[in-house]
């Protein structure tokens, strides 16, 4: 039985960092595009001469084309630029509506059965484009997003409590940027409510430094941005899809009548399976929790209306 295949368009830090982690979880053979020559074909080189001192047993290629991507199982779409000093939302939101795009039509042509997933940024404007383009089942495409924030805001209550990472659970909903929206009230560690922990003041100091969690880093690192968390949720979203674990997970995932989303893509809890999103999970939201997650999807539509102008 031939090995599932994952391509990664993008072939920079947040790409080759999550086929590194693929390659160690074993998830399937890999193909890593890139425009760039040479660079995407020098990474997987390099990425699998590691497999016998890691004891990973994939194939790993580099390419340029995306007839190498032909029948994937599943595309990761990390190509984009990050916003740069000077740059208007609208000028990122018109630059990476264009290489997504072109992304997803090649996506279409060369895998028409394949799950997308989607990191670009805007996220979630950009998993807009891809399930547009594409014009794949809304449960084949969706966003890294929740993930990663929920990891964030899972490490950060870790570290303040000085506990193990592996006994927190948390969960953030939303819009990937500053109006997302993280829920002490269902984040726990080990089952027990962090507010047995901490007091409010506190979690919603957490909760703010985990809206700002992206920015943070770009700020640290003054020269990009962040790609091993990124990285690391993507290779979580891949495993649960291709071993059909149906994890709940949260991600950008399609909403129309569920939290009365009218039609968009948003963060919320999902059941990940071989199928893609097979079940949007509908938390109980308290009327605070549910006004600031209304905000949220308001900017999330606000993005969408701009990029339907760069389509």
């Amino acid at each position: 039985m031939p090995r599932p295949k994952i391509s990664i368009i993008g072939a920079g830090n947040v790409g080759a960092t999550t086929a590194n982690l693929i390659a160690a979880k074993e998830l399937g053979d890999i193909v890593l595009l890139d425009i760039i020559d040479g660079m995407p074909q020098g990474k997987a080189l390099d990425l699998l001469e590691s497999g016998p001192i890691c004891g990973f047993d994939v194939d790993i290629k580099g390419t340029n084309t995306y007839e190498d991507t032909n029948n994937s199982d599943i595309v990761v779409i990390t190509s984009g630029v990050p916003r740069k000093p000077g740059m208007s939302r609208d000028d990122l939101i018109s630059i990476n509506t264009k290489i997504v795009k072109e992304a997803a039509q090649n996506v279409a042509k060369h895998s028409p059965n394949a799950i997308i997933i989607v990191v670009t940024n805007p996220l979630d404007a950009m998993v807009f484009v891809a399930a547009h383009v594409s014009n794949f089942p809304k449960h084949r495409v969706m966003g890294m997003a929740g993930i990663l924030d929920s990891t964030r805001f899972r490490t950060f209550i870790a570290k303040e409590l000085n506990v193990s990472f592996e006994d927190v659970d948390a969960i953030v909903l939303g819009g990937h940027g500053d109006s997302m929206v993280p829920l002490p009230r269902y984040s726990t560690v080990n089952g027990i409510p962090i507010a047995e922990f901490l007091l409010q003041d506190k979690i919603n100091l957490i909760a703010e430094r985990t809206r700002k969690g992206g920015e943070e880093i770009v700020n640290l690192l003054k020269t990009g941005s962040a790609y091993y968390a990124p990285a690391a949720a993507v290779a979580e979203m891949v495993e649960s899809i291709l071993k059909d674990k149906k994890r709940i997970l949260p991600c950008a995932a399609f909403c129309d009548k569920e939290y009365d989303v009218g039609g968009y893509f948003v963060g919320v809890p999902v059941k990940l399976g071989r199928k893609g999103v097979e079940k949007v999970i509908e938390l109980k939201l308290t009327s605070e929790e549910e006004d600031t997650f209304v905000k949220s999807v308001e900017a999330v539509k606000s993005l969408v209306a701009t990029t339907k102008k760069f389509l």
